[in-house]
């Protein structure tokens, strides 16, 4: 597998705003110096996602997502909303393949950034290997199946 996409901006309707990539561009100058911590580096990767929680009113619209980047636990991203952390839900978003991808997700960070702007994560409740890009092949048993 080769290294994930740099830019997917994939969604034509849902414009990226300005704002947003001039915060994620300042989130990287501001990288602590030094020993990196993570376990699993991870990917930069731009992408529109929409979020549901649990326990949303069914017919409302999915909460949208300006993601910075991704390893095959988690996401991180810009939100115009502050998140529950705890909470449960499903993301969906562009796979580095093309497809949509769609998983089960927990909130594990969430802080105001700027004008209302919030920093945040998720984790996925289970690995997504399209997002591992160390891995060349997961084993067959851990695939994610296509949606079609």
């Amino acid at each position: 597998m080769t290294p994930l996409m740099e830019s997917v901006k994939s969604n034509p309707v849902d414009p990226w705003p300005p704002e947003v990539e001039m915060m994620i561009s300042a989130l990287e100058a501001a990288r602590p110096l030094g020993r990196e911590r993570r376990k699993q580096p991870r990917t930069r990767y731009r992408a529109i996602a929409m979020l549901r929680l649990y326990f949303d009113v069914e017919g409302n619209a999915p909460r949208v997502l300006y993601t910075r980047n991704v390893d095959s636990r988690g996401l991180a991203f810009l939100s115009p909303l502050r998140l529950p952390l705890g909470y449960g839900g499903s993301v969906e978003l562009p796979a580095p393949d093309g497809s949509q991808l769609s998983a089960s997700c927990t909130i594990f960070r969430c802080r105001e950034m700027i004008n209302g702007w919030h920093e945040a994560a998720l984790s996925f409740n289970t690995e997504q290997w399209i997002f591992d890009a160390a891995m060349q092949a997961p084993p067959p048993s851990m695939r994610i199946p296509q949606r079609v």
